[in-house]
C-alpha cells in the first residue's frame, strides 16, 4: 500500500508543477522555486514530516523535500547555534545533496555533447 500513496503523492506533487506550467505559463525556474518555498513552508508547519511518514518517497524524492530540508536543518541548527545556526544550518544539512548536483552535471557536461 505504501507504493501506492507514494505514487499518488509524488504524483499529485508532479500534477501541481505540470499545472503551474502549463495553466498558469510560469517559467521552469520559477515553477522549481515555487515548490522549494511550498516544502519550506508546509515543513516549517511541521506538516511535512507526518507527510514523508505517509507517502515515503513520494514526499521524499520531488524538489518539495529541498525546501523541507533547508528549513530542518536551520531550526536544528537555530536551537543549538542561535541565529548563525539558522544560516549555517540551511548549507549543513543539504550541501551533499547540491555538491553531488554540481559534480554529476559538470560529469555530464564532459561526456556527453550537446544537441543545439
Amino acid at each position: 500500500m505504501i507504493y501506492l500513496w507514494a505514487f499518488l503523492v509524488g504524483g499529485f506533487i508532479c500534477l501541481i508543477g505540470q499545472f503551474l506550467m502549463d495553466v498558469v505559463k510560469l517559467p521552469p525556474a520559477n515553477v522549481v522555486s515555487s515548490l522549494v518555498v511550498a516544502g519550506a513552508v508546509v515543513s516549517g508547519f511541521n506538516l511535512y514530516e507526518p507527510l514523508v511518514r505517509f507517502a515515503g518517497a513520494g514526499a521524499t524524492v520531488p524538489i518539495t523535500s529541498f525546501g523541507n530540508a533547508l528549513v530542518q536543518g536551520a531550526i536544528a541548527e537555530g536551537k543549538v547555534h542561535g541565529l548563525l545556526g539558522v544560516i549555517t544550518g540551511i548549507f549543513e544539512l543539504t550541501s551533499a545533496g547540491v555538491s553531488a548536483a554540481i559534480v554529476f552535471a559538470f560529469l555530464a557536461a564532459v561526456i556527453f555533447r550537446p544537441k543545439g
